[in-house]
């Protein structure tokens, strides 16, 4: 049933999927649900929403452009391995580092790889804060990030592990402009330069999404990302 409502709900977005796709995406449903009740990933699980509103939501951020080849991407925050897992698949030459805090979630993403045969993999535990300090910093040609925090926090998080030249893109529900405003200080401080808005529409939902796009023009200064918990208790740009 899921590997059906994938296939429609990708044919209607206007993406094409190889069956060996297909294949992936099937098993990584039910993978998902299979840890889903050990270390609760989602609380969507019905099949038709599952493709749309993970799956296909993940896919929606694709930018042939940015993420053709075997481009460097990390994935900050990214819970049960939304959007970078179905990126990879759907572009299997990238090369993707999923960061978690959470280390249950990690060995989920572990699984899931190796279940589904995906090579140039790296799951990562740890927090945003302290990798972009260390071994990742500036060290991806893209950051993707879904569901995490708002952009100005986001923006901490992510700009630091951006080579120059290179983009962030945030994963943004229905108050995606009000958040892109809140964040037009932190993105030029982190070496940002403005903010891309592209607006999706994903089959059968009437509520209208967007992916934020920023592209790093200048390097990171050394004081960010700050020690964990600053970024959230003062939002940079919005301090008072």
């Amino acid at each position: 049933m899921f590997n059906d409502e994938m296939r429609k709900a990708a044919e209607a977005y206007g993406l094409d999927l190889t069956e060996k796709q297909q294949g992936q995406f099937q098993r990584y449903y039910e993978l998902l649900m299979e840890w889903n009740g050990k270390i609760n990933l989602t609380a969507i699980t019905e099949p038709r929403e599952v493709a749309v509103k993970h799956m296909l939501d993940s896919l929606a951020g694709w930018d042939e452009k940015r993420m053709s080849g075997d481009a460097g991407i990390i994935d900050v925050g990214t819970g049960a391995g939304f959007p970078g897992i179905p990126l990879k698949i759907f572009q299997p030459n990238l090369r993707l580092t999923l960061l978690d805090s959470l280390n249950k979630r990690v060995r989920f993403l572990q699984t899931v790889v190796e279940e589904l045969g995906l090579q140039d993999v790296t799951c990562v535990h740890g927090r945003a804060e302290e990798a972009a300090r260390k071994e990742f910093r500036e060290d991806f040609d893209i950051a993707v990030s879904r569901a995490v925090a708002r952009l100005p926090v986001l923006a901490e998080y992510c700009l630091p592990f951006v080579r120059v030249g290179g983009a962030f893109f945030a994963w943004k529900g229905m108050q995606y402009q009000e958040e892109a405003e809140e964040a037009k200080k932190a993105v030029v401080l982190l070496g940002g330069s403005g903010i891309e808005i592209k607006r999706v529409h994903l089959p059968g939902m009437e509520d209208v999404r967007a992916i934020l796009c920023i592209q790093k023009t200048k390097p990171t200064p050394k004081a960010y990302p700050r020690k964990a918990g600053m970024p959230v208790k003062k939002p940079l740009g919005l301090e008072r």
